[in-house]
């Protein structure tokens, strides 16, 4: 089986699922199975990771260049966030991996001094998926906060 998975990896999958549809597990290829299926977990997580910097490099983009603000980004962590639920359990460390990879790119893209971006992640989850917290002056009114950190 493992010359199968190296060879045709579609068709090990294809074969993987009708195995467990028919019950036959002792024909499970267990091994590359487990690896793959723990690869989709981290997959997921890493795709997140990603999504919640390109949210943290569109926010402080929005912070300090209002003309360059969209709104497209959050849905997409909403829908990872309701594919994925346990993955809620690691928001607080992808949120801080990622805000310390977004303010490097967001620093690049903007040309601004990484000096001057707050250096903690100023926004909660909550306030990063709330359309009002966008809409009120809770959001630019939290510019001065977080320019102060």
């Amino acid at each position: 089986m493992a010359a199968h998975y190296n060879n045709d990896f579609y068709g090990w999958t294809q074969e993987q699922a009708n195995f467990l549809r028919a019950g036959n597990l002792n024909q499970l290829d267990t091994q590359n199975l487990l690896e793959e299926i723990e690869g989709v977990g981290n997959s997921q997580r890493n795709e997140l990771e990603s999504q919640f910097e390109w949210l943290f490099i569109h926010l402080l983009k929005w912070l300090f260049q209002p003309s360059h603000r969209g709104r497209s980004w959050r849905l997409t962590i909403v829908r990872r966030l309701e594919k994925s639920p346990s993955l809620q359990n690691e928001l607080n460390e992808l949120m801080t991996d990622a805000y310390g990879d977004a303010i490097l790119s967001a620093a690049r893209e903007t040309g601004l001094n990484e000096e001057i971006l707050p250096k903690q992640c100023p926004w909660s989850f909550e306030q990063t998926i709330n359309n009002e917290f966008f809409q009120n002056d809770g959001f630019t009114s939290h510019r001065a906060l977080s320019i102060a950190v």
